[in-house]
């Protein structure tokens, strides 16, 4: 029987204006993470899709369980993924095109790619998140706590469930493909496709989020391109628009902290490896022991000020 529980969250985005810029001390983390809540659209979309077809393969009930209760949490990540985005074209309606883009790039892997690619794409990206979502949760007093809550505790909930599934998709892809060497040569078209789907949403914001309302250039997560531009801008040749200023958002955080990241990312690609025997981030624990005891776990950081108050 798999671990993993449905949970069904509503962050209350209707409520009120959900901020462009939720993490006012840290801009480049508030765009890098909406481009996060763009790109889950799609992908678990994606998930979605690939579930479906992929479950007359699977032979094995108990990972048939398994798969299951991981499309069932994905699906609720799009569902609030999709409410924090309606928010944001609430304010920049332009920003449906942004996400229409986005999602048109994964609609089209899953009409020209074979199932063994998306389950691979799964499959590596998955193995990502946990060593670079421990990162981030780990310094959640600087990346989350000063943010609107909302925004806050939607990024919280999505990054401890990955933490929890962390082995679904590699189970899934090993069930239906059972071939680890395929995964990893198809690591370097999968990654490109990831970062081209965030240039794209980082590109929209640009284009569409007034540069007084970002604070950064969109496209600092790409800092080469960042630099590249910011130094096209100098030569009279070239006409780039001025799209703020590049900003790291981690540039805070401990310099061997994120190695160790970098590194548990690039392990994860490797065959052979377990994303069970990963070593997790403190804060997934406190997480689920508090969701099991009742706390609303929707406002995160203003539920304990009540709590403590």
């Amino acid at each position: 029987m798999t671990d993993l529980i449905v949970r069904k969250m509503r962050f209350a985005f209707a409520d009120h204006h959900v901020p462009f810029l939720w993490n006012e001390q840290n801009p480049a983390f508030s765009s890098m993470a909406n481009a996060v809540s763009f790109l889950a659209i799609a992908f678990e979309k994606m998930i979605g899709h690939m579930i479906t077809e992929a479950m007359p393969l699977i032979t094995d009930p108990v990972i048939a369980e398994e798969a299951e209760a991981f499309v069932r949490q994905e699906g609720q990540h799009s569902m609030a993924h999709r409410q924090h985005a309606k928010g944001l074209i609430k304010s920049y309606p332009a920003l449906k095109e942004t996400l229409d883009d986005v999602t048109r790039m994964f609609d089209d892997l899953t009409a020209n790619t074979p199932l063994k690619y998306r389950l691979a794409y799964t499959a590596d990206l998955e193995a990502t998140f946990t060593p670079a979502f421990k990162l981030m949760l780990d310094h959640d007093n600087t990346l989350f706590a000063p943010g609107d809550d909302r925004v806050a505790s939607l990024f919280l909930w999505h990054f401890v469930e990955e933490v929890e599934h962390r082995s679904s998709a590699l189970i899934i892809y090993n069930s239906v493909v059972d071939d680890p060497w395929y995964r990893m040569r198809v690591a370097p078209s999968i990654f490109k496709h990831v970062w081209a789907v965030l240039r794209v949403a980082c590109e929209g914001f640009n284009k569409h989020v007034p540069v007084e309302e970002r604070q950064i250039d969109a496209l600092s997560m790409f800092a080469v391109l960042s630099r590249k531009r910011a130094l096209q801008r100098r030569l009279p040749f070239f006409k780039t628009p001025y799209d703020g200023p590049v900003a790291n958002a981690f540039k805070h955080l401990p310099v061997r902290e994120q190695l160790v990241a970098l590194s548990g990312v690039v392990r994860s690609q490797i065959p052979g490896h377990n994303p069970a025997h990963e070593e997790l981030p403190s804060l997934a624990d406190e997480w689920f022991r508090r969701y099991e005891a009742g706390y609303d776990v929707t406002q995160w950081y203003t539920a304990t000020e009540k709590l403590n108050a």
